[in-house]
C-alpha cells in the first residue's frame, strides 16, 4: 500500500465518457462498484458530492439502503471518505447560482441541501467540506449585483461554519477556485482570490482552499504558484490533481499527462512542506476507454505521483544540482548585516551602504543549467 493519502471522488472514475458533443461510452458505476473499483487499484480514499451518492430525488428508504450499501463496501474494503461536497451547480434550480442566485429561494434552498450534504458526509467520516461555486457568477454583469452577491455568498458560508459547529462535525472548509465554466465568468477565479475571501469570513481559522490543476492552468496561471500561496498561509486543506493545457475548456486529463516538468514541481513543493493531507485526483479517463482504461487511468494517476515523488528525492539529493543551488543561494556577508527585522540602525546603515550595481546586474545566475540538469534527472538521463 502506498504512503500517500490518493483518493478519487464517485464522479471521476464514474465518469461515462458523455461530453457535449456525444453521448455515454461506457455503463454507469453504482457507488458500491466504484469503491471495489478504487479498492482494486488502491486507492486509499473515496469522496463524493451528495448526489453522486443519494440521487436528488431518492425516497428516504431509498437514501437508507444506498447509505447501508455503502458503508458496507467501505467496510468491506478499508477505504475511507475524508472529503465531501454539494452539488450546487447541476439541477435547474441552481442556474443561475446557489449561494449567489439573485432568488432568496434558491439561496434557501441551497443551505439546506448543503446542511443535508454535510450530514451525509459526517455521516461517513469526513472531515474536510469543499465548495466549488460552479454555478456562482455570470454572463452578463447587468444581472448580478457583485457587492450583494459576495456578501451573500460570505453569509452562506459563515451560516455553514455555524451549523457545521452547532453539530460537532470538526469539518474544515476548503473553497475552490475556477474563473470559468460552466458560468461565462465565475466569483473568485483565483486561489489568491479565494484566500482574501476567506479573511473577510466570521471564522476564517475554519476555512482554507481546494485549489485544482486544471482551473488555474486554464487561465494561464502556474498552478505551483497558487499552491506554494496557500501554504504560505496555512490555508492548503485539500488539493485537487489532474492535468491540462492552457488556455482549454477543463479537460481533467490524468495527472501528468501533459505538463511532466510542471507536475514535477508541484509534488516537490508538497513534498518539501511535507503536506500530508489527501492527495484527490479530480480527473477523469479519456472517452475512448472502457472499464480497464478506467482502471489504468486510475493507477496511472497514483503511479505518476510515486514516479514523481521519487524523482523529487533524487533532485534533492542529485550533488551537481545542491551545488548549483547552493551557489545560486549562498550568503553575502557584506549585506547579511542587513538582514533581519526593521531597527533605525539597520535602516540608516542600509541607507549609507554603497552597492555595486553594475556587478548585481553582471552576475549569471546558471538557471539554464539548473533547469537542463531537472530536464535531464526527469528523462532519466542523470
Amino acid at each position: 500500500m502506498t504512503q500517500h493519502k490518493f483518493s478519487f471522488g464517485l464522479w471521476t472514475v464514474g465518469n461515462v465518457g458523455r461530453d457535449p458533443f456525444g453521448e455515454p461510452v461506457r455503463k454507469t458505476l453504482s457507488p458500491v462498484e466504484i469503491v471495489h473499483l478504487l479498492a482494486e487499484v488502491g486507492a486509499w480514499g473515496v469522496n463524493f458530492h451528495d448526489n453522486d451518492l443519494v440521487p436528488i430525488d431518492a425516497s428516504a428508504s431509498q437514501k437508507a439502503q444506498i447509505v447501508t450499501d455503502f458503508k458496507q463496501a467501505l467496510k468491506d474494503t478499508g477505504l475511507v471518505v475524508p472529503m465531501a461536497t454539494t452539488n450546487l451547480f447541476g439541477d435547474p434550480a441552481f442556474k443561475d447560482g446557489a449561494f449567489t442566485s439573485n432568488d432568496p429561494a434558491v439561496r434557501a434552498y441551497a443551505l439546506q441541501k448543503t446542511m443535508a450534504a454535510m450530514d451525509l458526509g459526517a455521516e461517513f467520516g469526513a472531515k474536510t467540506y469543499v465548495f466549488w461555486g460552479g454555478r456562482e457568477g455570470s454572463e452578463t454583469d447587468a444581472s448580478k449585483n457583485l457587492l450583494e452577491g459576495l456578501k451573500w455568498f460570505r453569509e452562506a458560508l459563515n451560516f455553514l461554519c455555524e451549523y457545521s459547529n452547532a453539530q460537532g462535525y470538526g469539518y474544515r472548509f476548503a473553497l475552490e477556485a475556477k474563473p470559468n465554466e460552466p458560468r461565462g465568468d465565475i466569483f473568485l477565479p483565483t486561489t489568491g482570490a479565494m484566500l482574501g475571501f476567506i479573511q473577510t469570513l466570521d471564522q476564517p481559522e475554519m476555512v482554507g482552499v481546494n485549489p485544482e490543476v486544471a482551473h488555474e492552468t486554464m487561465a494561464g496561471l502556474n498552478f505551483t504558484h497558487a499552491v506554494a500561496q496557500a501554504i504560505d498561509a496555512g490555508k492548503l486543506f485539500h488539493i485537487d490533481l489532474n492535468d491540462q493545457n492552457s488556455g482549454r475548456y477543463d479537460q481533467d486529463y490524468r495527472f501528468g499527462a501533459q505538463n511532466y516538468k510542471q507536475s514535477f514541481f508541484l509534488v516537490k513543493l508538497l513534498q518539501d512542506a511535507g503536506y500530508d493531507g489527501p492527495l484527490h485526483f479530480d480527473a477523469h479517463a479519456y472517452r475512448s476507454e472502457d472499464l480497464e482504461g478506467v482502471k489504468d487511468f486510475a493507477r496511472g494517476c497514483m503511479r505518476t505521483y510515486e514516479i514523481l515523488a521519487e524523482k523529487v528525492k533524487r533532485f534533492n539529493a542529485d550533488a551537481e544540482i545542491q551545488a548549483l543551488l547552493a551557489q545560486i543561494n549562498a550568503p553575502n556577508a557584506e549585506v547579511e548585516p542587513f538582514r533581519g527585522a526593521y531597527t533605525p540602525e539597520r535602516a540608516a546603515a542600509l541607507k549609507a551602504y554603497q552597492f555595486d550595481r553594475q556587478a548585481l546586474g553582471a552576475r549569471g545566475l546558471g538557471y539554464e543549467k539548473l533547469d537542463q540538469l531537472t530536464f535531464e534527472l526527469l528523462m532519466g538521463a542523470r
